[in-house]
């Protein structure tokens, strides 16, 4: 949609991704991540940001397989505001949260291993209900054996 609110962050995750699946079946993993923002003379103060995050069908359940509290993360999403009215004290309520489109481990502090799951039809992944699916490894992006010309 041309006037969504787009977002990038990048942060710790604040807990292990919580996956779970809505009556319909569709997997939903919900995480929290955290970013500080440094401010003041020579990054002297802290302030620290808590996101939660939301990511839906094959990304909920590649982040639930893959990360864990305390990874650094890269978050591309869109911004979503809810608003609703409490029941008990009768106030609005609102919070703001991120629909996941892309979740990647940061490679800043880290290293990483990715393994490309098969692709079944139309659809990229498996979407079994078997938790995964089968996990091939990249072919190589050459053979070191041959020659360059």
């Amino acid at each position: 949609m041309a006037f969504d609110n787009n977002i990038v962050i990048v942060g710790n995750l604040t807990r292990d991704p919580e996956l779970r699946f809505t009556q319909s079946g569709v997997p939903v993993c919900s995480l929290g991540v955290a970013w500080n923002q440094r401010s003041g003379p020579n990054g002297g103060e802290d302030k620290s940001h808590f996101f939660n995050v939301t990511c839906w069908r094959d990304l909920a359940e590649n982040c639930a397989a893959s990360l864990s509290k305390g990874m650094r993360v890269v978050v591309y999403g869109r911004i979503d505001y809810s608003s609703w009215e409490d029941r008990d004290s009768g106030q609005t309520r609102s919070k703001v949260e991120i629909q996941a489109d892309e979740v990647s481990p940061s490679l800043k502090w880290a290293t990483a291993e990715v393994h490309r799951k098969s692709s079944n039809g139309g659809d990229f992944g498996d979407s079994a209900g078997s938790g995964g699916s089968a996990v091939q490894p990249a072919a190589p992006a050459y053979d070191p054996n041959e020659e360059p010309f």
